[in-house]
């Protein structure tokens, strides 16, 4: 096996267990043909839950997240590498902050540079 999906349309389900079939309409878009059967045809909401229940994938289940009262929020370290993704973004912890920088104490050093400069060149 080499790892890359596979290539081609996906394999079809069994011919006794199929609701319809992709077409073509008069204007080349790809629709859905519904399989000639009256339940699946009909205009009510018994049609409409017999053509849910024929599209549904019977592998797929609801599963309930794991809610932790003390952890509510779950670390992704790699969100910050791989990009923001609003359904897993989780907490983006970094390693470690930059320092906030007083902008007084760089005011008050660069004062005291200018009057060294001042003074190392007026003598």
């Amino acid at each position: 096996m080499t790892g890359k999906p596979p290539s081609g349309p996906p394999a079809a389900p069994p011919p006794d267990s199929e609701a319809g079939r992709l077409g073509v309409d008069d204007r080349g878009n790809v629709t859905w043909e519904w399989a000639d059967d009256e339940d699946l045809q009909a205009d009510d909401t018994f049609g409409a839950t017999r053509r849910l229940a024929a599209l549904a994938d019977p592998s797929l289940q609801i599963r309930d997240d794991e809610d932790d009262p003390l952890n509510p929020v779950q670390s992704n370290p790699k969100g910050l590498k791989t990009g923001y993704n609003p359904y897993n973004s989780g907490a983006l912890g970094k390693q470690s902050w930059k320092r906030t920088r007083s902008l007084r104490e760089l005011s008050k050093w660069i004062e005291l540079r200018r009057k060294m400069a001042q003074k190392d060149g007026g003598e």
